[in-house]
């Protein structure tokens, strides 16, 4: 199955880099780390990813393995290595840095807080409720705007920035948002789900676990939330 071992739930941080693998036409293993029943706070598993989240990857094409945690180090990494979706320019890295960084310190972490208030909190508090989902809607018109100048979020060509920002978009009715209402974020949106790369990184895991529109209660609920606050 090749050099590369991801270990994945599916999450947007985890379809991140499903995707990439899939752009880069590698051959990969599919490590399960269930996070509702508790799998990433495994000893073993805290060793290649010490903050207890997925993804991680494991890549042995190299003498002594190397184990990489946090998305967007992946994917920087992945870029690197095979020196595809990041730019040959200083400039054009430049651009496509930034924005996986906005993804990495703005898009991911507010609209996770937009998930969590609108769904997945046990009480219901208006105020984070309202807060977040119009940090959501700033962040989407951010991203409208740039899209109106460029055909991908970090230019003309297809990016790492692209493959981290799009995942955390498709639940964007749970964010409280209309893509339709971002005329030029719509029609990225569709341009990058339209690849046949992102398709199948999306569907890593598909037959196996089992979709519900319930948000988790007991120990998945503690798995996921209360034992992260640690």
């Amino acid at each position: 199955m090749g050099d590369i071992t991801l270990y994945f739930w599916p999450t947007p941080n985890c379809y991140k880099i499903s995707i990439m693998l899939e752009e880069l036409g590698q051959d990969y293993k599919i490590e399960p780390i269930h996070i509702g029943k508790g799998a990433q706070f495994a000893p073993d598993y805290l060793q290649k990813s010490p903050n207890a989240k997925v993804p991680a990857i494991e890549d042995r094409s190299e003498i002594k393995p190397k184990y990489i945690f946090e998305s967007g180090a992946i994917l920087f990494y992945l870029a690197e290595k095979h020196n595809k979706f990041l730019g040959e320019k200083i400039a054009d890295k430049i651009e496509v840095m930034q924005w996986l960084m906005f993804q990495m310190g703005n898009l991911g972490p507010l609209l996770g807080q937009a998930h969590h208030f609108r769904f997945y909190a046990e009480e219901k508090i208006e105020y984070a409720i309202q807060r977040y989902t119009r940090e959501a809607s700033k962040l989407y018109s951010v991203l409208d705007q740039q899209l109106s100048k460029n055909r991908y979020v970090a230019g003309n060509a297809y990016s790492i920035a692209d493959m981290a920002i799009y995942p955390w978009l498709r639940p964007y009715k749970m964010q409280g948002q209309n893509i339709a209402d971002h005329q030029n974020l719509q029609r990225w949106y569709a341009l990058v789900r339209s690849r046949p790369a992102v398709q199948r990184g999306l569907s890593v895991m598909n037959s196996t676990v089992k979709r519900s529109k319930k948000k988790p209660d007991g120990e998945a609920w503690e798995n996921l939330f209360a034992k992260n606050n640690l």
